[in-house]
């Protein structure tokens, strides 16, 4: 039987959306009736600052094997990479989003055998003389969480070639924040350095790994310190989800239950994997980090789309929200991953998960490599077109790949 819904314009037929009526945005880019005005301008300015763009008919889709073997996901890999990189390399920057995806092509570079993409973020490293990202340190007098997430790159680059003066910035900065006071948070939110979830996956990876580097315990208390200081906050202990942030905490969805956010929630899965890679087995605080760990991963099972093996932009509503959402399927994968080649999550009860997820994946790459069903930059659920793609997306993609293509290894510990 073919099951059929209409959602403000959108038709969902056995998961896949077709547009009814093509419309443009007063800049010429196209949305959908469904896509109100507000979320179509916030759409207008991510594409007008290159982080991706969203086309009408993104054409036929990619005929790639779904397996999980690793030539099949370095084919997968391969085809999103390439197009990601040639479409990417006139506007490189160093904010969040940009960052995201060069951490994805160090990925690539590591899986593919491919020098191409270290070598395009080597680049980027010497253009920007090896310093963070510069949203906020002219406000706050440190860099902030997001600023933080270039330093992965960094340091990974730094793996290839141990020169100090590749971390040293980075490491500079990082120092700054054991005795920085906390600037003022906005209104309406936990007085916490990091107040919103995403700061998960931007800043603890780089804390992580620079201790690891410099074997020198205080970034990792830092990080940790931090971390359970949001997640007392917006950890939801009945639902084992983050709120993205307080003010967020109390809406509701149409049938009154909470709303938790996919690529938020996909933030912290995809941090767990980008931190515990560094934390110290004998860290104290790393049985409390696997511990969230299997518990998120253990609600992301029991929510998965049991048809496209994606998770809905509302992880609780799939009725209102029918697309899957790549970006932060993505990041689950990624962690979902790194979690059995680690022997963190089972194998026996994740494998089926993360390949019916990575299936999922594959399904929205295009003949010509466009990764599709990204969600704009947001801070909670909301309408986007199928042709969607933005770089952050593509980055979790690359990131949550390269665990992918692992599965069948030794596990390691």
């Amino acid at each position: 039987m073919v099951l059929r819904c209409v959602l403000r314009g959108l038709l969902l037929i056995c998961g896949v959306v077709v547009l009814q009526g093509q419309q443009v945005s007063p800049n010429g880019i196209p949305t959908a009736p469904y896509i109100g005005a507000t979320v179509q301008a916030d759409i207008d300015v991510d594409v007008s600052r290159h982080l991706g763009d969203t086309v009408a008919d993104p054409g036929p889709r990619a005929q790639l094997s779904t397996a999980t073997t690793a030539p099949s996901v370095h084919a997968a890999m391969k085809k999103v990479a390439d197009w990601q990189l040639a479409r990417s390399v006139p506007y490189m920057d160093r904010n969040w989003a940009w960052s995201v995806l060069y951490a994805g092509f160090m990925a690539a570079s590591r899986e593919l055998n491919d020098f191409r993409y270290s070598d395009a973020m080597q680049a980027i490293a010497e253009r920007y003389h090896w310093e963070l990202g510069a949203e906020a340190p002219d406000r706050l007098g440190w860099p902030d969480s997001n600023d933080q997430m270039m330093g992965q790159t960094y340091l990974e680059l730094y793996s290839l070639k141990p020169d100090p003066a590749r971390i040293l910035p980075t490491r500079k900065a990082l120092d700054t924040l054991f005795d920085a006071k906390l600037p003022p948070v906005p209104d309406g939110q936990f007085n916490y350095t990091w107040w919103w979830i995403d700061s998960l996956f931007m800043a603890p990876g780089t804390l992580a790994h620079m201790g690891a580097v410099t074997h020198d315990n205080r970034y990792f208390s830092y990080l940790s310190e931090h971390w359970w200081e949001i997640s007392d906050g917006l950890y939801d202990r009945n639902y084992h989800l983050f709120y993205q942030q307080k003010a967020k905490m109390d809406q509701r969805d149409a049938a009154g239950k909470p709303i938790f956010w996919s690529r938020g929630n996909g933030w912290v899965m995809g941090a767990f994997a980008r931190t515990l890679e560094y934390l110290p087995k004998t860290d104290p605080a790393r049985p409390k980090f696997e511990a969230q760990f299997r518990e998120m991963a253990a609600e992301f099972a029991s929510i998965q789309d049991p048809v496209t093996g994606l998770w809905h932009v509302d992880l609780l509503d799939a009725h209102d929200y029918p697309q899957p959402e790549v970006s932060g399927s993505a990041l689950v994968v990624l962690g979902m991953a790194w979690g059995i080649n680690h022997g963190v999550l089972d194998r026996k009860k994740y494998i089926p998960v993360v390949t019916k997820a990575w299936s999922g994946l594959v399904h929205e790459i295009y003949a010509d490599g466009r990764l599709g069903n990204i969600q704009q930059t947001d801070m909670q659920p909301n309408r986007y077109l199928p042709g969607s793609s933005f770089n952050y997306g593509v980055g979790g993609f690359l990131l949550a790949a390269e665990q992918v293509a692992h599965l069948n290894d030794p596990v390691q510990r």
